[in-house]
């Protein structure tokens, strides 16, 4: 006699769609937004182990470091429920393939998601309700919050839903490398976008004091920025990349970056 398949209710999906909006509620320093994620897919760790150690061993899993933009974080979601309910169904879904898909498609959607909620949804639904309110209106205010929480809402749920059927079909060509190809795209497009974001939100400056030729009074810096603009980011993030890959605590990067800061700051290095 074959076993009952396990699967996913739309109820239990609506349930990990409205604990996804908590999703930076225990934001921390060392692995971001893990806290909200293993609070967010609780619902559906119930529903695919019954089993309590098989549940605790799932929510150990998801307790590894992750960090997107908290909407974008949807469709990541959606696929890793697919996932996970292959996995409990006895498919060979493994630790390293479900982690692989969430950090492969984190780094993309991120550089997505910032733009357009931050930079351009929000500020448009707010130039519109401050424009109301600016008149007396209160309906400006309540516009806001009704346009915001609706649209913000409605795109959790419907990508969480799209990544969930899109994963279903992903695990079903495991044999076939899909999933792989698809981790590595993602990844490789998340390079791209990190890589672009490294001279935007870097940005080192050295000491206008130190000079590499007193005659002509160019300093280091120009000389830095002549040779290739934004360098010294670069060197920076490589070298906190290449910490964080020998297992150095971010924590422990951060409080060096500061006080890293600020003796270079005191030595007019900086």
């Amino acid at each position: 006699m074959t076993q009952e398949r396990i699967v996913l209710t739309k109820k239990d999906r609506r349930a990990v769609a409205t604990r996804h909006q908590f999703l930076q509620a225990s934001w921390n320093y060392e692995r971001m937004q893990n806290g909200g994620w293993c609070f967010a897919i609780i619902p559906a760790i119930k529903r695919l182990y019954p089993n309590k150690d098989d549940q605790i061993a799932a929510l150990k899993r998801h307790l590894e470091f992750y960090n997107t933009q908290p909407y974008c974080s949807a469709p990541v979601m959606g696929v890793t429920l697919a996932l996970e309910e292959e996995r409990a169904n006895g498919a060979n879904v493994d630790d390293s393939a479900i982690q692989g898909v969430k950090i492969g498609m984190m780094g993309p959607l991120a550089g997505v998601g910032d733009p357009v909620f931050w930079f351009t949804a929000r500020p448009i639904i707010g130039a519109l309700a401050a424009s109301l309110a600016m008149d007396g209106s209160i309906v400006g205010p309540i516009l806001f919050f009704v346009l915001w929480n609706v649209m913000r809402y409605a795109f959790i749920f419907y990508t969480q839903e799209m990544g969930y059927n899109l994963g279903t079909t992903i695990t079903k060509d495991l044999s076939g490398g899909l999933l792989g190809k698809i981790t590595t795209g993602a990844s490789v497009l998340g390079m791209f976008i990190i890589g672009g974001l490294v001279q935007r939100w870097v940005n080192i400056s050295i000491s206008a004091d130190i000079l590499v030729n007193k005659d002509s009074g160019a300093t280091l810096q120009a000389q830095i920025d002549a040779l290739t603009p934004g360098l010294l980011g670069l060197l920076v993030t490589l070298g906190c990349c290449w910490l964080l890959k020998k297992k150095v605590s971010p924590i422990v990067i951060i409080l060096g970056l500061f006080v890293v800061g600020i003796v270079g700051t005191l030595v007019n290095i900086f």
